[in-house]
């Protein structure tokens, strides 16, 4: 049997190596959950600090602040430190934001713990994908490296679901007293034991063999080779491969992106075109509000929360069913449908919010309209989930030439932040002043994204990453 042969094979302890996947993963459910926790909490902190739409809109966005200095430390981070002291490090950080959330004496403080949870989330969203990469036996790395996204959706549906649960133990009231606690603080505290769950995995998974290599210990990882990949592989050989990649790797710059008419090169310009797109269509005002969105309308805190979690398991089933079709029917086609079913799910619920009636706690929907608006917000979650939510991120991790692939990664990466973080703060003000038309303007960037995808995107199903360029 060639080297090739029994790569291709199962590794005696695949067992083993899906145990490792997962727990590399739980960054990506840490990632999820302190993204979507801060839902269950939203009204109850606009009661306890008496603030207005523009100040709590920033204290939820303060995360994505954090997120944007993580991603952009991780990289270096886990080449300098190695990929498991990072993980070790977003642990803790994961956890004291939790401790801190759940304890703050003022907004400012509980902004300063969502930030530095933020840190952690964007040293998450990049330390576990590379690290699972690199641990993955090369015939198993597409599956696994889909760990990190379905750990992701499963992260925001629990803490929905946790969130429920608190809510109901605190009879319904936010600000319901549990074990001497408002129920809110406790919604954010319970973060401690998945955080401190992913600290304790980080010390039962080996280090990354590229990083092992990289730092001369290569009789340390050909132990983790061996204990990945089979011990029917040529230890030397494999060694000798992973040495050579790193060697023809292109340090990539930001200046290796430069060369357009307008500044970036074009291909640049449409990554950043599709990270801003699957932002702009408001996905995560599902994510951040929906809980408050509800209550606008006249549904029940428990009601409300109850919506919450539902959808979060319609986000999972849409992002098992991209899984499946994405190298079936390709990128483009599949971003289409989901950009058609989001305009279309949108305009709906556009036109049941315009029906809104009363003011202040006294919001009611009537039922029709009621009823629109939950399958409507269920339908654009499950196309975006079954669409952009996967293909973006494939797409990115696909289309760019080998030379600027990092940067141009990053640059796009960058981008979604800050266009994550316009939406969020923006969502309250909107939602204040009109929130069918709030609702009206997420459609027409969904409608807008059609034209975009067919004119400018480039299909990468069933191509090399070579024939990128």
């Amino acid at each position: 049997m060639t080297s090739t042969d029994a790569r291709a094979a199962a590794p005696e302890h695949l067992g083993h190596v899906i145990f490792i996947t997962a727990a590399a993963a739980m960054g990506g459910f840490l990632f999820g959950y302190d993204s979507s926790v801060i839902n269950g909490a939203v009204e109850a902190i606009r009661d306890r600090f008496d603030v207005g739409s523009e100040a709590l809109a920033q204290v939820i966005a303060a995360a994505l602040i954090g997120c944007a200095i993580g991603a952009a430390v991780a990289g270096r981070l886990a080449d300098r430190i190695g990929r498991i002291r990072t993980m070790q490090i977003a642990a803790v950080l994961f956890t004291v934001s939790a401790i801190g959330s759940a304890l703050p004496f003022a907004l400012w403080d509980l902004a300063m713990w969502r930030v530095l949870g933020g840190v952690a989330i964007g040293m998450a969203s990049v330390i576990g994908p590379a690290y699972i990469a690199e641990v993955s036996p090369p015939a198993y790395r597409g599956r696994l490296a889909s760990f990190q996204q379905a750990a992701i959706v499963i992260g925001i549906a629990v803490s929905q679901l946790v969130n429920w649960g608190i809510l109901n133990a605190a009879g319904g009231d936010q600000r319901g007293k549990i074990m001497g606690l408002e129920a809110w603080q406790v919604m954010l505290g319970v973060m401690v034991v998945p955080a401190v769950l992913y600290g304790l995995l980080s010390f039962a998974i080996p280090e990354s063999p590229r990083y092992l290599i990289a730092a001369g210990k290569v009789e340390k990882a050909k132990e983790v080779l061996r204990e990945v990949e089979g011990s029917k592989i040529d230890l030397d050989a494999r060694v000798g491969e992973i040495n050579l990649a790193m060697r023809r790797e292109h340090k990539s710059t930001f200046r290796d992106l430069m060369g357009g008419r307008a500044g970036f090169l074009p291909i640049v310009w449409i990554g950043i075109g599709l990270s801003v797109f699957q932002q702009l269509v408001g996905i995560n005002v599902i994510f951040y509000y929906s809980n408050a969105l509800w209550q606008s309308v006249g549904i029940d805190p428990k009601s409300s929360f109850f919506y919450s979690f539902e959808t979060s398991i319609v986000n999972i089933i849409g992002t098992v069913i991209a899984m499946v079709l994405v190298d079936r029917i390709g990128r483009k086609p599949l971003a289409l449908i989901g950009s058609a079913g989001m305009a279309v799910s949108l305009g709906l619920a556009a036109w049941a919010f315009s029906y809104k009636s009363g003011t202040g706690d006294d919001i009611s929907l009537p039922d029709l309209q009621g009823t629109v608006a939950i399958v409507a917000a269920n339908c654009f979650v499950l196309f975006f989930a079954l669409s952009w939510g996967v293909v973006v991120w494939v797409l990115l991790g696909e289309m760019f030439p080998n030379k600027i692939r990092a940067a141009a990664l990053g640059v796009a990466a960058a981008a979604q932040w800050i266009a994550n973080w316009v939406i969020t703060v923006t969502f309250p003000t909107l939602s204040d002043w009109n929130l069918s038309g709030a609702y009206m303007i997420y459609t027409a960037f969904a409608l807008l994204s059609i034209p975009f995808i067919l004119k400018f995107v480039p299909e990468t199903k069933g191509k090399s990453l070579e024939e990128m360029g």
